[in-house]
């Protein structure tokens, strides 16, 4: 009957169980020899590194053993001689590939971490060599360092040279430090005190490397102030040329002042024969220079766009000043009959208002003192936008006001009296005129501006 059951169940799989069955089969052994290996990468790097930095690699490696403890029990359960449904045998592969990638995944994620100082830790022999012999090198290198500057210091002056002038000195430290720790690598390493003869090999590699980049700067010292001789030339040429073309400027006391700081920074430049420091003098003539250009370009832009005038955001100012009065009293005398929207363009034309005695102050509003040069075109623009809410503010008014007023008809005062009728005919003349007056006062106002 097993047998019966068994050739049943069996030409029930699909080509698609099947391939699934050898995925199961490949992942389970991929995983068993990955951790095979971690263990062995493990053994070396505690060895190496120490329990400490090795404790997440060790914790990783009980997991995925306890996990693929589950993978195994499965596959048995896959290949004993109970019969199973294909469903069964479906859930078990498809549960063992999961666990075998999750397996190898925490394995990767973990060992990832751990590469490179275990890469480091199995060339440290050849690494040590190394050291040993840059160690040497930079030693021969130090007396050199020492005649370059003597050399620049014949043409530069200490100011320039402060930046490595004390280089071979440190540099010296460095490699006797280096010395120091890699002789102490050396000494743990032949005693089997793998940890701290890497720790004592990574100062040794450091302390190389910073002695080394102390030695090149002075080497390249050299290179780098001929660079800048060059290029302060080269502008020292520019700046003459642009002193030049700022007599054609516009002459603003903001150009004046620019080409006196060129002029300034030109003067302070030494004579020849004289000790220099030409990063100092390069970046003062750059900053100078520079100025003078953003200078120039302002105040063309200025001539080509002028500011307003400081009467012309006066008169604006007073302009919305009048009009926001009028729609006060306006709205304020009819309260009952005036809508949202005019209500809310006089909110906003009031608020535009305050933005505007906070940008130029109330006795620049008033007169009282002058509006600076760089806030008069913002002024005006607020100005003009608070007069423009006020006067859509009255209109808005006007229209309340005349849907919210009695017919003739149904006048309080009746045919030929003083009542609705004639008001009406009355206060939307008066509105009317105002708002015109408004509107005209607005439109010479901007003519004579």
């Amino acid at each position: 009957m097993t047998g019966f059951w068994g050739r049943r169940q069996r030409a029930q799989i699909t080509e698609q169980d099947a391939d699934l069955t050898r995925r199961a089969d490949a992942a389970l052994i991929a995983a068993d020899e990955r951790v095979r290996l971690t263990t062995d990468e493990l053994t070396f790097a505690e060895a190496e590194l120490g329990t400490e930095a090795t404790q997440p690699l060790r914790e990783a490696l009980a997991a995925v053993k306890q996990h693929l403890g589950e993978a195994f029990q499965l596959n048995q359960l896959n290949h004993d001689d109970i019969p199973d449904t294909v469903e069964e045998l479906r859930t078990r592969n498809a549960r063992i590939v999961q666990l075998c990638e999750w397996a190898e995944g925490l394995i990767e994620e973990r060992m990832s971490v751990l590469a490179d100082r275990i890469a480091h830790a199995r060339r440290a022999p050849q690494i040590l060599a190394q050291v040993q012999r840059d160690i040497v090198t930079l030693r021969d290198a130090l007396e050199p360092a020492r005649a370059t500057l003597v050399r620049l210091g014949a043409r530069y002056s200490p100011a320039a040279l402060h930046r490595v002038e004390g280089n071979p000195a440190e540099a010296e430290q460095l490699i006797g430090f280096a010395e120091h720790s890699s002789r102490i690598a050396a000494e743990r390493r032949e005693a089997g005190q793998r940890e701290p003869a890497n720790v004592a090999l990574e100062a040794a590699t450091e302390s190389v490397r910073r002695s080394r980049a102390l030695i090149d700067a002075v080497d390249s010292f050299e290179i780098e102030a001929l660079r800048a001789e060059s290029t302060l030339n080269a502008i020292i040429e520019d700046s003459r040329s642009d002193l030049v073309a700022a007599g054609s400027a516009p002459q603003t006391p903001e150009v004046r002042a620019a080409v006196a700081n060129l002029e300034a920074a030109l003067a302070a430049l030494p004579a020849a024969g004289v000790n220099t420091d030409p990063f100092a003098q390069l970046t003062a003539l750059r900053e100078a220079n520079s100025g003078l250009d953003a200078t120039i370009a302002a105040a063309r832009e200025r001539a080509a766009h002028p500011l307003p005038g400081a009467d012309q955001v006066r008169n604006a100012i007073d302009d919305a000043d009048r009009q926001l009065a009028i729609a006060r009293d306006i709205i304020g005398g009819h309260r009952g009959w005036i809508g949202a929207d005019a209500r809310t363009r006089y909110a906003e034309g009031e608020r535009i208002r305050e933005e505007l005695t906070r940008l130029v102050g109330h006795d620049a509003a008033m007169g009282a003192r002058p509006i600076d040069e760089e806030r008069r075109e913002q002024a005006l623009l607020l100005a003009r936008r608070a007069a423009y809410l006020a006067a859509e503010a009255l209109q808005l008014a006007q229209r309340d006001i005349d849907a919210a007023r009695p017919q003739p008809a149904q006048g309080w005062g009746g045919p030929g009296g003083s009542g609705w009728g004639e008001d009406r005919r009355g206060g939307g003349n008066a509105i009317g005129g105002i708002l015109g007056g408004l509107v005209i006062g607005s439109i010479l106002g901007d003519f004579f501006n």
